[in-house]
């Protein structure tokens, strides 16, 4: 049997934090982020992966390399990525929950990159991402917990013995709880599927905030939104967390650390953005 353990990109394993070189996009760059992003997007790493998914060569190594290559492109268009509490990822011996808001499609691509280099790691996705031709094969390959998101006790049920089978098996799980990406967080709408998860399954939740609007929301296609790079990506760890009792606490503690990142972020792009002006 095998046992040699895969290589992993190292971008992210910089200590505790990151905070991107810097890079100065070109002309085209600077004009056309978003047909360059796409363009190179498809034409890159997704294309690569779908292609070795169809033959059932899409390991943890791959999946992990193309995530780091989304990244990378984000940079190259002069996009600034930061992030914070990296240390959280390592600190519990077993397996965890990341729990995070969900903002756009980048954190899917992104995650991987930062968590799979230092624990295994899959996410609780919908139907349609498994169901779709060529990329759905990737996301198969990956073995997440998949739900319906048309019956709330189904889906329930279903993350609790799938999610509690994955855990069990040494593999950490990325949720995110709120019901569609929205740029905007709503605790209202944060639901408690992961402290449920958490509790059933006896593993810490890892809190993580996330900002990612650098990839915006296309009217028509989700998927297909504006790249404004002069907006940073931003990701922050929180220590984990053990459940106790119902989890109301850790819930509200949960909402309130993510709020509370937002907020700050959007303070500080609000300046930065403002400086850029000048």
């Amino acid at each position: 049997m095998n046992t040699a353990v895969p290589e992993f990109s190292n971008k992210f394993l910089t200590g505790n934090e990151y905070q991107s070189p810097g890079f100065q996009p070109g002309l085209f760059a600077r004009f056309f982020p978003s047909l360059l992003f796409y363009s190179r997007l498809f034409g890159g790493p997704v294309f690569h992966l779908c292609r070795i998914a169809a033959k059932g060569l899409c390991d943890d190594a791959a999946w992990t390399y193309a995530s780091v290559e989304v990244s990378d492109l984000v940079e190259r268009l002069g996009g600034k990525i930061l992030i914070e509490g990296m240390d959280a990822i390592n600190a519990v011996d077993g397996p965890c929950l990341f729990v995070a808001n969900h903002m756009s499609t980048l954190e899917t691509f992104m995650l991987p990159g930062i968590i799979r280099p230092r624990r295994p790691v899959t996410f609780v996705v919908k139907k349609s991402l498994v169901t779709l031709p060529f990329f759905g094969a990737v996301m198969r390959s990956r073995e997440p917990v998949v739900v319906g998101r048309s019956n709330p006790r189904e889906d329930l049920a279903r993350v609790l013995v799938e999610g509690k089978e994955r855990l069990a098996r040494g593999i950490s799980i990325i949720i995110f709880p709120q019901s569609t990406r929205s740029p905007d967080f709503e605790p209202q709408r944060f639901n408690t599927i992961g402290i449920k998860l958490a509790l059933h399954a006896d593993v810490p939740v890892v809190p993580l905030a996330l900002k990612t609007d650098v990839w915006g929301q296309g009217k028509k296609i989700k998927e297909f939104g504006k790249i404004r790079p002069e907006l940073t990506v931003r990701y922050r760890f929180a220590n984990p967390l053990r459940i106790t009792g119902r989890g109301k606490e850790e819930h509200a503690v949960i909402c309130d650390y993510i709020a509370r990142s937002l907020q700050t972020w959007r303070q500080e792009d609000a300046v930065r953005l403002k400086s850029l002006e000048v």
